[in-house]
């Protein structure tokens, strides 16, 4: 029989708490080979959450098990969790799998497919579920408490910042510090904006110049509009906006301000005006400033 291994995890930080992709693999192999199966690929997911069905590997995997020629007849995963934690997707993608003659296999859950193993399957996906919903609900707790203190909360940092992680919060982060590499370049934008230049025109400006954004690409008008309405460039920090369950954090004074907050009100009074600016308008007022 041919099979594909599959690994994954989560995050670096699992990776060194949980089996890394080299052990995960390995001890895939080592079962493969008492079974007599003929591997042909291995397929891997690093810092890819099993809660979302969008993992490179997974679902060029899943593509691969739909060919007519069949490419392989097993798939073989460390545990079910590797595959998926959501047992809506889980269903899903087996049935598929099994309507393509492909059998899922994990190597350390002994499953059959008696109505006992069905049973036991069942159940290991539901305590999955569950276990990923309340990771999460955790996560989002620490991270809400590190906002409330000052620190980042993850993600990339926004352009003009960098992070300072000799000081860490309960999630690992650290504290917004400036970049002086493109700091200045933050107050030439706002400067720009207050002198009655719309983002087309900026963007334009810094273009012409040469100057490139902090992932080494030409600036583009969007990109200006995120900067002239992001208030973390006040030095206010703002977590939660999108849940509605309670109130976002807002703590100003939180790190190192690049403008001034009556510089940020003035762009913001200019989106309303006739001001070339307004054309952006829509744009900015769909920012969320920080995150989440």
């Amino acid at each position: 029989m041919k099979a594909v291994l599959y690994a994954r995890v989560s995050s670096e930080k699992q990776a060194e708490k949980d089996l890394s992709i080299p052990a995960q693999l390995k001890a895939l192999r080592k079962h493969a080979e008492s079974k007599g199966y003929d591997v042909v690929r291995d397929y891997v997911d690093e810092a890819e959450s099993a809660r979302t069905a969008h993992r490179p590997a997974f679902q060029e995997m899943i593509a691969a098990s739909k060919n007519r020629v069949k490419q392989f007849d097993v798939i073989l995963v460390w545990k079910l969790s590797r595959f998926a934690r959501n047992r809506e997707d889980s269903i899903m993608y087996k049935s598929l799998l099994r309507k393509h003659g492909v059998q899922l296999v994990s190597i350390n859950e002994q499953i059959d497919d008696t109505p006992t193993g069905k049973l036991f399957e069942g159940m290991i996906e539901v305590m999955d579920e569950f276990y990923s919903a309340n990771l999460a609900q955790d996560t989002k707790r620490g991270m809400r408490e590190s906002a409330s203190r000052g620190y980042f909360s993850g993600g990339t940092p926004p352009i003009g910042y960098l992070i300072d992680r000799s000081e860490k919060g309960a999630n690992g982060k650290g504290r917004f510090v400036l970049d002086e590499n493109y700091s200045g370049v933050i107050r030439r934008i706002f400067d720009m904006a207050l002198s009655g230049k719309g983002a087309k025109e900026i963007t334009k400006s810094l273009n012409s110049e040469g100057l490139k954004n902090n992932r080494g690409k030409a600036w583009n008008k969007n990109g200006v509009l995120y900067i002239l309405g992001n208030e973390l460039y006040t030095g206010t920090l703002i977590w939660g906006r999108k849940d509605k369950s309670q109130q976002p954090i807002r703590r100003e004074d939180n790190h190192p301000a690049i403008i001034s907050m009556d510089q940020f009100a003035a762009v913001r009074r200019l989106v309303g005006s006739k001001s070339p600016l307004r054309a952006g308008q829509d744009r900015l007022r769909r920012i969320t400033y920080y995150r989440r």
